[in-house]
């Protein structure tokens, strides 16, 4: 019988430079999609995938992360003598119950690996998952809670996988997976390979920051070296799994994933999750389309109209 999986670790250690200079004092984490941080999508998609023990891996600098989750007596009671109750329902979707958190320091970026490494006496003998809060999915039904009603059929460890092109190969741990494998949402893991040149990928098939490990994973952490990167890759950890007969599969999970931890994929998202929103999709849709013939009109044409491009607002 398939141990149920009710913990997880969220690595958040890192500085977020590619967002300076905003991430001097902010968590990354807790930057804003439309009006819910990064890391509250990750709880809220653990959460319903049955999750009950969360567990973060922090660094320096995290006490904004933490402060987020806590009791907030002060604003409460402010919402609550003026009769606000809806957005006192939100305020209670951050709240965690003592005991359902828990904070590990990650002194030194060794990586992801190092950072589950981390976590370890807090996962004992249990299977756990790791969600990465950069990537945000959009799913009909959550894409951890997808992966842990297949995995409870299959047992072994399982990662969230997607199609990307050959050059985007580089910046991801790549599948090799057997033959005739094409279709349907799992795939039998035969070898893994970390941010491989476009050429010597093994597949198009990407792992995403989603994932079901079995415990001996951070066994096998425990006797990794660095790897790619000068890191200890958590993709080796799992790749050992493969050479010690134990499974490893690959989910194809229903829905859109943006890359947070990038600029590009965080302004997407911030349209795409706005343009879901019922209350703002209408107003943001004007502005886009009004942006977008701005953005085609030539620049003569602006200046005589008093209606300065984008670029020289700011």
């Amino acid at each position: 019988m398939v141990k149920k999986v009710t913990k997880a670790i969220f690595p958040v250690a890192g500085l977020g430079t590619r967002f300076l200079p905003a991430t001097k004092s902010v968590p990354k984490e807790i930057m804003t999609l439309v009006d819910r941080p990064l890391v509250q999508y990750a709880i809220d998609e653990a959460r319903a995938a049955g999750i009950k023990e969360f567990i973060f891996v922090t660094s320096r600098g995290k006490g904004a992360l933490e402060d987020y989750f806590d009791h907030s007596p002060v604003l409460e009671q402010e919402l609550r003598s003026k009769g606000k109750t809806e957005l006192m329902e939100i305020l209670k979707s951050t709240n965690m119950d003592s005991g359902a958190i828990a904070y590990i320091r990650q002194h030194k970026a060794l990586g992801l690996g190092h950072a589950v490494w981390c976590a370890r006496r807090l996962i004992g003998n249990e299977p756990f998952a790791v969600m990465l809060p950069d990537d945000v999915i959009a799913a009909d039904k959550p894409c951890l809670q997808q992966m842990i009603e297949a995995y409870n059929e299959t047992g072994g460890n399982m990662v969230a996988a997607m199609e990307v092109n050959p050059e985007k190969s580089s910046s991801y741990g790549m599948l090799d997976i057997g033959d005739g494998q094409t279709d349907g949402e799992l795939v039998k893991v035969k070898g893994m390979v970390e941010k491989p040149k476009a050429e010597d990928a093994p597949s198009n098939l990407a792992v995403i920051g989603r994932y079901i490990l079995s415990p001996n994973v951070l066994k096998n952490l425990n006797q990794l070296k660095s790897g790619s990167g000068g890191e200890i890759q958590l993709t080796d950890a799992i790749a050992a799994e493969l050479t010690q007969g134990n499974d490893v599969y690959g989910y194809r999970f229903k829905g859109q994933r943006f890359d947070c931890g990038s600029k590009s994929g965080f302004l997407q998202a911030t349209v795409s999750f706005g343009l879901a929103r019922e209350e703002l999709r209408d107003d943001l849709l004007k502005y886009l389309k009004s942006e977008m013939a701005e953005q085609s009109t030539p620049t003569t044409t602006r200046r005589e109209t008093n209606a300065p491009s984008i670029k020289s607002r700011f």
